[in-house]
């Protein structure tokens, strides 16, 4: 799905700010036909302002808002865009978590489920002859084990719904992103695929325009400085640029490919460059790179997972002041304005569905609990591998012509040790090759599918690690923590020559402020220790092309006896204060960009 953008034939009306809310707490409120009328007359409903966008559970101090399992429902009144003649007007939500139902006056116009990608809607017809209208979503925060990411619901003693899951990151919920309306003629531009080479100094841009109806489709390339360097006609062609300056990490030169359809007119940034696997390295535009950066979270203050511009800006600038030149969506498909961003700084990306947790076994495997099989009933496997193929398909969709993405990561941590996982991921490894054939793909790789025991990597073509030695395992023990650790990897490149090697977390919790002469786990000291002998372990071997540690900040996540208020592997604190370890890796990072100059 293109992302909204102004032109002459599209405007674009924001739809953000303070809406009217309520949770539906007996999950009733479609029955009652809550969105037939304003929120203020329905039964049960209890109204209260909320922002969009933003995750309502931090918003309010009310426990039974936060906590609140099932739907809640945001309303306002919008007025309809003045001499919209042949046009027609599209309602886009940038993201609703986890699924979501959206009313106009009261007529159902659109259905969605994932709770991290866009969607919209064509309401022409239903708002035709109105001045306005009154806009209603129903927004279910639920999981099961047919979603992605998965989860189950039990209640509690007082009845009340529960909702569990088995991923380490708080269930925030809501209308996430910005809400817009936006124009577009009859005959449009639905979609373009771009996709680019090199050729020596020239630079290769091949195109394919969906504009279903138009009877005349051009394009026209401009570079950064507004100068027309090729042009072309047609649906589809190839766009050649001499002297191409090219979209490298550090280096984000961005050329607008401008499409014509008929009248509609389409603006694109796109950014020159290659991508590839060869002998142990990933190559962009012909050149080893080494990914330096973490995990991160959209997860921040109050705000909850909701994208906000202000904290975007300060954590790229957080990570450029580290030296970082990289980051990984985890767990799930960032805001589209974060890609944006990222390809306009030459930050790399590897890109990641929302598929976490799919791995009961966890419990088990490493916290002691009854290990459970996560693919084991074929009819549960089979609804939750259509609704994770379909994330992977809408997320290549969406990000497919952002110059900084670099690989698709097409789950996190998930179950790989059994025979039922080969059989699960196959067919997602095909689609996502389908989907897009430019770009490698891969998936994170849990310390429970060791080399001897994993049975999907052949289907990938790069291995991307979390390991937590020292900390979940060897916990205190550095040496034996680097033994096993050295073990590790020679058993991947034993098994898999050629495939190289990414650390996508490592770690340790760490409380900001606890200082700890004898460097013991959860000090500031034990986390630069840790951090250090994993870049001790990499440093020595060169298949290993990339160091992402966990976290970029402290993150919220449920209560337990392993988290403190949160999770606090964090480089960073929840409100962006800079550990020790921040400054020890800032040193090695630093060093290394001056090495490599990026």
């Amino acid at each position: 799905m293109l992302s909204v953008r102004t032109s002459p034939s599209r405007n674009v009306y924001c739809l953000d700010g303070v809406w009217d809310f309520s949770i539906d707490p007996a999950n009733s409120g479609i029955e009652q036909g809550w969105f037939t009328a304003p929120l203020t007359q329905a039964a049960g409903a209890s109204v209260m302002p909320m922002p969009v966008p933003s995750s309502f559970n931090d918003v309010a101090v009310d426990p039974s808002v936060r906590n609140h399992v099932g739907y809640v429902w945001y309303q306002r009144r919008v007025s309809v865009p003045h001499g919209l003649g042949d046009d027609h007007l599209i309602l886009h939500f940038g993201s609703a978590t986890h699924a979501a139902l959206v009313w106009v006056d009261g007529e159902k116009v659109a259905e969605h489920v994932g709770g991290y990608l866009p969607f919209e809607t064509d309401i022409t017809a239903a708002v035709a002859g109105k001045f306005e209208f009154l806009l209603t979503v129903a927004v279910d925060n639920r999981l099961s084990w047919q979603t992605i990411p998965p989860g189950y619901i039990t209640t509690d003693s007082t009845g009340a719904a529960v909702q569990n899951y088995y991923h380490d990151f708080y269930n925030y919920a809501g209308i996430h992103r910005s809400v817009q309306l936006y124009t577009r003629p009859t005959a449009y531009v639905a979609d373009v695929t771009v996709v680019t080479d090199i050729e020596d100094t020239t630079g290769i841009l091949n195109y394919t325009v969906q504009a279903p109806g138009a009877g005349t489709i051009t394009v026209a390339l401009y570079d950064a400085d507004g100068t027309m360097v090729a042009e072309s006609a047609g649906a589809s062609g190839t766009l050649r640029v001499n002297n191409a300056h090219l979209w490298a990490p550090g280096n984000g030169y961005l050329y607008t490919l401008e499409i014509h359809a008929d009248s509609d007119v389409y603006p694109l940034n796109v950014g020159i460059r290659t991508v590839e696997v060869k002998d142990s390295q990933l190559l962009i535009n012909g050149e080893p790179f080494y990914f330096r950066g973490y995990g991160r979270h959209e997860d921040n203050i109050i705000r909850g997972k909701a994208h906000d511009p202000v904290m975007m800006v300060h954590d790229f600038e957080l990570m450029r002041w580290q030296g970082a030149n990289s980051f990984r969506t985890s767990h799930y498909p960032y805001a589209e304005e974060v890609m944006d961003y990222a390809d306009r700084m030459g930050f790399v990306v590897i890109d990641e569905t929302p598929a976490v947790g799919l791995n009961t076994g966890l419990s088990g495997g490493i916290f002691g609990g009854q290990p459970l099989p996560t693919f084991s009933e074929n009819t549960v496997n089979a609804a939750t591998q259509a609704a994770h193929q379909q994330q992977i398909e809408e997320l290549i969709a969406r990000d497919k012509n952002h110059p900084c993405v670099v690989i698709w990561s097409i789950a996190n941590e998930p179950e790989t040790n059994t025979p039922a996982s080969r059989a699960y991921f196959e067919p997602l490894a095909a689609a996502a090759r389908a989907a897009d054939p430019t770009r490698p793909i891969g998936y994170v790789n849990v310390m429970l599918s060791t080399p001897e025991v994993e049975q999907v990597t052949d289907f990938f073509d790069v291995i991307m690690l979390n390991r937590y030695y020292g900390w979940y395992v060897n916990t205190g023990n550095l040496a034996d923590a680097e033994a096993s650790l050295r073990a590790e990897i020679d058993g991947w490149l034993t098994r898999y020559p050629g495939k190289p090697i990414i650390f996508t977390e490592y770690g340790a919790d760490t409380l900001n402020g606890l200082a700890d002469i004898n460097r013991r786990p959860w000090s500031q000291e034990y986390q630069i220790d840790v951090l250090a002998m994993f870049h001790k372990v990499f440093d020595s071997y060169p298949e290993v092309i990339g160091e992402q540690m966990w976290n970029f900040a402290d993150f919220m996540t449920v209560p337990g006896v392993m988290r403190v208020s949160g999770n606090k592997k964090g480089m960073f604190t929840r409100e962006r204060e800079p550990k020790p370890a921040a400054y020890a890796v800032r040193e090695r990072w630093l060093a290394m960009r001056k090495e490599l100059g990026y």
